[in-house]
């Protein structure tokens, strides 16, 4: 091992080096995140002039707005709904919190689309509550009284937050747990309430980790389509989908989405803003690692806790399994159906095909860093999980352009020369669907098989090459099997959102494809929620199977912090 090495250096950046086909092989990978954005901006900076003076004076200005108003609704609400149930589950004792400990992270598995279409049908006017209200009032007709329409920006504000806040959730109650009791009973010793210790001391220590869940809360509205869409709100995401579809201007279509590239690119940065002192705050918080007793909670004041902490999990997870569940119930005759039997069997073919890809990338280039040890190949790491930034209306823009101009040349070139026509090869079938899904679930997979490298010392591989086994041996024979748990964690993550995803998939889906997520947004559209709701359930069933894993990993950390 070279000096440079044992010094914790970055060796040299070479495509001729030892492990040059590793590097090559995260070169392409990076590649393939950077080709859509690419063609993306190329596309926007060669279109018409008139549709961009056309979109700046008519389109962008009530997109860009409802955008944001409805990222800052999410953002407060999320906010609010994820830091007072994490404050009260790290904190406080009281009836039934073990179990909503890992409920509270239900909500997960609901996709907004679906949220969206349970609440719609909940709160129409043949729904529970408007039933009744006219019972209680007498009302014949939705004339005689007023009732606040659903479909509306704060009511996308309200349903997209009651599913995303358990980001915030998760990556708060692990701050709180991290800065331990010994800054509240300072505060309490001084003087301080509980209610003032949470806001002028917790609070503001757990600032970066609020920050990061409001950050990814916000990735996935950008991402939405299928419930604002439903819910008739003009954000740029469903006005990328309408200016290309409905209006045919395709070069309109990227430029709006370049604007949206250019909104992800403001929530990174401010992201990376808000918490440029996390390391100074986690630094600080490990002397403070060491938990005492937790305060305990009886009467009314539990009363309270178990309130707080119920009324996200069925704002989020019951109501849409209520509503869809009980329509379900009614059409369990559809599970016969080969439309939908066709449509489950597309989506576990496609979901699973994606996660192969995906997780051999992310094994490939996670490795890499692991052999190479090169900051160079960590930043390549880094820049090829960027996809889970790119909204899927976006991604898809990028990629069915450079896909679409390839089958374009290659059946030119074919008819040239053999007389044969080729059509439509990759923008034709499913493979731009997989592509789109590889990337921008790359990083969740990256992330899962690098804490299975972290879990094995560097020495384990120089051991087995000291007693003989080459870097390939080594590989296969060691790491290999004792990765196989990480493999499955990232291939059951990527999956799972593979079958799940509609924005990506409702723009690159070729003729005749169907998927889960497809025939549900198709029935929906067509104001049929109730025969949609069995695929519906399948794909909260399927969401449900990550959120286990999540929870069984919560509940383990509880266990491990609590023991302290």
């Amino acid at each position: 091992m070279s000096v440079a090495l044992q010094k914790g250096r970055s060796r040299p950046f070479s495509l001729w080096g030892e492990h040059r086909l590793l590097i090559l092989g995260a070169l392409l990978a990076s590649l393939g995140v950077l080709i859509p954005l690419l063609a993306l901006i190329a596309l926007s900076l060669t279109g018409a002039g008139a549709d961009w003076s056309h979109l700046i004076r008519n389109v962008l200005p009530v997109a860009v707005r409802t955008t944001f108003w409805v990222m800052a609704g999410v953002a407060l609400l999320t906010a609010s709904m994820g830091i007072i149930p994490a404050w009260l589950t790290a904190y406080y004792d009281f009836p039934g919190r073990r179990v909503l400990i890992w409920a509270l992270v239900l909500p997960l598995a609901v996709p907004t689309y679906l949220a969206a279409y349970a609440y719609a049908e909940f709160f129409t006017f043949t729904g529970p509550p408007q039933t009744l209200i006219r019972a209680l009032f007498g009302f014949r007709s939705a004339r005689d009284y007023w009732f606040p329409d659903v479909r509306s920006l704060w009511g996308a504000v309200m349903i997209l937050s009651f599913v995303l806040y358990p980001y915030v959730y998760l990556t708060t109650r692990a701050g709180f747990l991290m800065q331990g009791r010994n800054a509240t009973d300072v505060a309490r010793t001084l003087g301080a309430s509980p209610v003032r210790a949470f806001f002028q001391v917790l609070l503001p220590m757990t600032r970066p980790a609020i920050i990061i869940g409001v950050t990814l809360a916000l990735m996935e509205t950008l991402n939405d389509i299928g419930a604002v869409e439903y819910l008739g709100v003009k954000t740029l995401t469903s006005t990328v989908y309408t200016t290309w579809l409905n209006q045919g201007s395709l070069s309109g279509a990227t430029q709006i989405a370049c604007v949206m590239l250019v909104v992800v690119l403001g929530v990174i940065l401010a992201e990376r803003w808000a918490r440029r002192k996390q390391r100074f705050n986690l630094g600080r918080s490990t002397a403070m690692a060491q938990r005492g007793a937790l305060t305990h909670l009886s009467g009314v004041p539990a009363a309270i806790a178990v309130f707080a902490c119920l009324m996200p999990i069925v704002a989020g997870f019951g109501l849409p399994v209520y509503v869809l569940g009980a329509y379900a119930l009614k059409r369990l005759d559809q599970l016969s159906d080969p439309v939908l039997q066709e449509a489950i069997l597309t989506s576990v073919l496609v979901a699973a095909a994606a996660a192969t890809v995906t997780v051999a990338i992310a094994f490939l280039l996670t490795y890499a860093v692991r052999v190479t040890r090169s900051r160079n190949m960590l930043l390549l790491n880094r820049f090829a999980a960027l996809g889970y930034a790119i909204p899927g209306t976006v991604l898809a823009l990028g990629i069915l352009i450079p896909l679409a101009r390839f089958d374009n040349l290659l059946d030119q070139w074919m008819q040239a020369a053999f007389g044969i026509r080729t059509g439509l090869l990759l923008t034709g079938s499913a493979l731009c669907i997989v592509y789109a899904m590889s990337v921008r679930f790359l990083a969740m997979a990256e992330g899962a098989i690098e804490a299975g490298f972290h879990k094995v010392p560097a020495h384990v591989d120089m051991a087995a090459r000291t007693l003989g086994r080459n870097a390939r041996e080594t590989l296969i024979q060691i790491l290999v099997p004792i990765l196989r748990p990480a493999f499955l964690t990232a291939f059951l993550l990527v999956f799972i959102d593979g079958v799940k995803e509609l924005s990506a998939t409702i723009l690159l889906r070729p003729f005749n494809y169907n998927s889960l997520s497809t025939y549900v947004y198709e029935r929906a559209s067509r104001a049929a929620v109730e025969d949609a709701s069995v695929a519906a359930l399948l794909i909260m069933l399927a969401g449900i199977l990550p959120v286990i894993l999540l929870s069984r990993s919560i509940n383990a950390g509880v266990a491990r912090t609590e023991e302290i």
